[in-house]
């Protein structure tokens, strides 16, 4: 067996004692042949070279709310202990096992931020690398969109300092491709000035269809500080209450300028305010508890798309399929700003002409949902994603390798092709939403 040593970092294999702790990932428990806790960047490159030596597929764990952890064998390489943020005036050098909450809090001791998810346990490296929707896409687009360079070791154990000048195939594979080109270990941001959010919901009761219209019509010619999201969910998650609101997220602290925004939602029959107010961005965001091993999370039946237009059909569809399904859930997440004003072929990174990210599913519930119901309802659902124009990969629970079809263009997935073939040809970084080189 090849020797497996590291620097600073340690080694867990099945029958340690801490075993059960290291194998444990933010989404539920995994069972992988090896666990590679790394502490720099050295321990980074051993671990790649004895997955490429003993021919094992590479995990690659930031946060740890990938469902790829669940898949049997490969070594996962932990990087939670790469997780330093540095401040060099607005340009942020930030460890690729961070998490986008710590991030925030940093960043905001700066009155700096970034655009990331909306979770604060979610990793920055699976999130950047998937593209990065997040609460100030229009204003700032894609956390991709706010990267200016990275560190990362290949497949091989070299380390690259990639950016748009050295590398640029790979950095712009990187930016939107995932994680299939090798171990981002550090990630340079440009931040943006933040001393403040403007942040609350709207109520949602009746009827959604004139709602939903109101938000799309609103949103065509809404500042750029401003973002939304509609969401409709069952009375089944205990991380958030039931039932449809919007949820508004304003760049800066001028209140009166969000209200005029939304004035309009405000008059149409069945919204109104919850709460809306001045805070700071770390508060925003989610905190969302580890999977309970004894209470595994039930199948979902849907998916999600990038719609060039929110038309009147499409809001219908939408409705209609969270009327139907009692355990579904239904989101909306405004686009379009300073997302779009990013050249399409400048990064691998799907419909840039999208104005809304939306995702619907049927939670597969036993007693809810039937066997000869689950047919229906994916195919409800895929008739409804066939109206958009590319697939977010981060957003998804699935690991069905033929998703990434649906992801990318075919001349997007063949220049992807290329640099796999280039950085990664044994396929070593195949647990996500592979590019087969």
């Amino acid at each position: 067996m090849t020797d497996l040593s590291l620097s600073r970092g340690t080694v867990v294999r099945p029958g340690d004692a801490d075993w059960d702790s290291a194998r444990a990932f933010h989404s539920g428990v995994g069972e992988p042949t090896v666990v590679v806790r790394a502490s720099e960047v050295d321990d980074v490159r051993a671990a790649l070279r004895y997955a490429a030596a003993e021919r094992l597929d590479v995990m690659v764990r930031g946060g740890g709310h990938s469902a790829w952890g669940a898949v049997p064998g490969g070594l996962t390489l932990d990087l939670a202990a790469l997780d330093d943020v540095r401040v060099d005036g607005s340009l942020v050098h930030i460890g690729g096992g961070a998490t986008w909450g710590g991030v925030a809090h940093a960043l905001a001791e700066h009155g700096l931020g970034i655009s990331s998810g909306d979770t604060a346990s979610v990793g920055v490296g699976g999130l950047t690398l998937g593209g990065g929707i997040g609460w100030m896409v229009r204003a700032w687009g894609l956390a991709v969109d706010q990267l200016e360079g990275a560190q990362l070791v290949t497949a091989r154990g070299e380390v690259l300092e990639v950016d748009a000048t050295s590398h640029p195939e790979l950095w712009w594979a990187l930016r939107g491709g995932g994680g299939n080109f090798g171990v981002v270990t550090r990630f340079d941001f440009r931040a943006h000035p933040l001393p403040h959010v403007v942040f609350g919901a709207l109520a949602v009761s009746g009827d959604a269809r004139p709602v939903l219209r109101e938000l799309r019509d609103v949103m065509r010619s809404a500042p750029r500080e401003l973002t939304v999201t509609y969401m409709d969910i069952p009375a089944m998650d205990p991380n958030a209450p039931a039932g449809a609101s919007i949820t508004v997220c304003w760049v800066g602290d001028d209140e009166d300028a969000l209200r005029s925004a939304i004035a309009p939602l405000l008059a149409v029959e069945g919204v109104s305010e919850s709460e809306l107010g001045v805070r700071s961005y770390p508060d925003v965001l989610m905190d969302m508890p580890p999977a309970d091993p004894e209470q595994p999370a039930p199948g979902f039946l849907g998916g999600n798309t990038l719609l060039v237009e929110l038309g009147d059909d499409v809001i219908d569809r939408l409705c209609a399929f969270r009327e139907a399904n009692a355990a579904s859930v239904l989101f909306l997440r405004s686009l379009g700003g300073a997302f779009g004003d990013v050249p399409q072929s400048a990064t691998a990174f799907p419909a840039r002409d999208a104005q809304w990210f939306a995702m619907a599913g049927a939670f597969d519930v036993p007693g809810l949902v039937h066997d000869e119901n689950r047919a229906l309802i994916q195919a409800e659902w895929d008739a409804i994603e066939a109206l958009g124009a590319g697939l977010y990969g981060n957003f998804t629970p699935s690991t069905d390798p033929g998703l990434v079809t649906r992801m990318f263009p075919p001349e997007t997935m063949a220049r992807l092709a290329e640099v796999k073939r280039r950085y990664d040809p044994q396929n070593l970084f195949c647990r996500n939403h592979n590019v087969v080189p």
